[in-house]
């Protein structure tokens, strides 16, 4: 296992709400399954999310058995309810530490084991030869040296990409490294477009934006503008518990009506025992900095929380390289479509984690197959030209013009501007030479990929809107799949 910093250094640890899975008395996986198919807008790949609702039981049944302690209520574990699920299927535990729960439970497993662990190893290329994976070159972050590894086989689980934008709910580490290592070694991604926003992050001034569940309004929290005004039902019937991507764009629509930087969740009506209880991570770290939610709202906007696609896989994780596979945030198994259902995340990971491992057992590396052939538009990512003004680079400078070009609400102006500015900066980038030149670089190509595609994608749909073509259009009823030509992958 290789990893560029510690094994703890991931998204799964930041999870609050939970994990979904039909394991309710009076849920189903057919439920399970006609759930995720509606919140994914047209877009999900049904054979994936069949496995996806069919398996998920057994794999929770596999964390149990790891030892991840699920609350429970008179002896069975307990269930919640988030957006867009039509029952209470959310499994947590710790209240609002779900993630930490499962990252330390299964961080604790690897390293009793015998698996060698390399921390503070960033990996840079992907050896491949004929299409066929054939090692990995990686930078000793604290040697400053190269090393490279063979292998017959090389899974990509690197996460998401959340650091490309000013406001996000990711830890440091999520710069989307596997996304560029997979594209320069020749695999497809798809799906770049769709970019989930979580519609409530904590925002108060001088504090890291930090997230504030969707179960938080699952369990009765109600969105409030600065009057005071629960505002939801001007936008959507189904208030506080529609789709993230309506209530990320419902509490931007108030912010700017009310010229605020923030709305406000209100929980105060709930009994301060439950709130304490039920989230108790977010209790505490809002009481850390001056605020107790159990009397005062909660000042939220949103951020950058989730990507949706990535490098495009099979149902047995396979990319278009042989030898190469992808699980969970970096991939694009087509499981979610254009939106995510909420706390499908780790459940995917842990489904088709396990079934690329199968995989392998039963039969090697199987032979990739296209899952969607008639349905896709290719892009090749090409290398630009510099501007003769593009703006001085830096993090900061990257961050501001994802999160305002390639943000929440998107145009044609916007997302061009952002495209001809990020070949450039591609252009004239310097040869990475540590760990942070090594990330910028990587989110820049990554950056491009989003914005390239969401450019492409004329209409509106799931988590992608635009502005200029606000309604979505069966003509787009298709996937945008980028690769790069073979002359480009060493520029990426």
């Amino acid at each position: 296992m290789v990893t560029k910093g510690s094994i703890e250094d991931c998204n799964t640890r930041h999870a609050q709400g939970g994990i979904a899975a039909a394991i309710g008395i009076n849920d189903s996986t057919e439920l399970h399954y006609r759930d995720t198919i509606t919140a994914g807008d047209g877009l999900c790949n049904e054979a994936v999310v069949r496995i996806l609702a069919d398996e998920g039981p057994d794999r929770i049944a596999d964390l149990v058995n790891f030892g991840v302690p699920f609350d429970t209520v008179d002896g069975k574990i307990a269930l919640t309810l988030e957006a867009a699920h039509s029952i209470p299927r959310i499994l947590h535990a710790g209240g609002d530490a779900t993630g930490k729960h499962i990252e330390v439970t299964l961080s604790r497993i690897v390293r009793t084991i015998s698996l060698p662990v390399l921390e503070h190893h960033l990996a840079t290329d992907i050896m491949v030869e004929n299409n066929c994976v054939k090692g990995i070159r990686v930078f000793d972050c604290e040697k400053e040296s190269f090393e490279e590894f063979g292998c017959r086989y090389l899974i990509l689980a690197t996460g998401g990409a959340g650091q490309l934008f000013k406001y996000t709910t990711n830890p440091e580490v999520a710069t989307s490294d596997g996304i560029a290592l997979a594209l320069k070694a020749g695999a497809e991604i798809i799906d770049m477009e769709f970019f989930q926003f979580h519609p409530t992050a904590l925002r108060m001034p001088g504090v890291v934006p930090f997230l504030i569940s969707e179960a938080v309004r699952g369990e009765g929290g109600i969105l409030r503008n600065i009057d005071g005004r629960a505002f939801m039902h001007d936008y959507t019937p189904l208030a506080e518990l529609a789709p993230r991507d309506v209530v990320a764009r419902s509490i931007l629509s108030e912010m700017k009506k009310t010229r605020q930087e923030n709305v406000f969740l209100d929980v105060t009506h709930l009994a301060p025992h439950r709130v304490k209880t039920r989230f108790p991570h977010i209790y505490q770290f809002c009481a850390d900095h001056g605020l107790d939610i159990t009397s005062s709202l909660i000042p939220v906007a949103p951020a950058a929380h989730y990507m949706i696609g990535g490098i495009r896989t099979n149902s047995w994780g396979e990319t278009s390289v042989c030898g190469l596979f992808a699980a969970g945030e970096c991939a694009g198994t087509g499981a979610h479509g254009a939106n995510r259902l909420a706390s499908n995340s780790m459940l995917e990971v842990l489904i088709f984690g396990k079934r690329i491992f199968q995989g392998i057992d039963e039969k090697g590396s199987r032979q990739y197959n296209d899952n969607l052939p008639n349905r896709n538009i290719y892009h090749r990512l090409k290398m630009k030209t510099a501007l003769d003004k593009a703006p001085l680079l830096s993090l900061q400078a990257l961050q501001n013009l994802l999160w305002d070009n390639v943000g929440i609400v998107r145009d044609r102006q916007g997302l061009t501007e952002a495209v001809d500015i990020l070949g450039s900066w591609q252009h004239t980038l310097p040869q990475p030479s540590d760990r942070q030149s090594h990330e910028l670089a990587n989110m820049i190509v990554t950056g491009r990929l989003i914005a390239e595609a969401a450019l492409l994608r004329e209409e509106s749909r799931g988590a992608h809107f635009r502005s200029d073509f606000p309604q979505r259009s069966p003509e787009w009823l298709r996937h945008i799949v980028t690769t790069i030509d073979k002359a480009e992958q060493c520029n990426v």
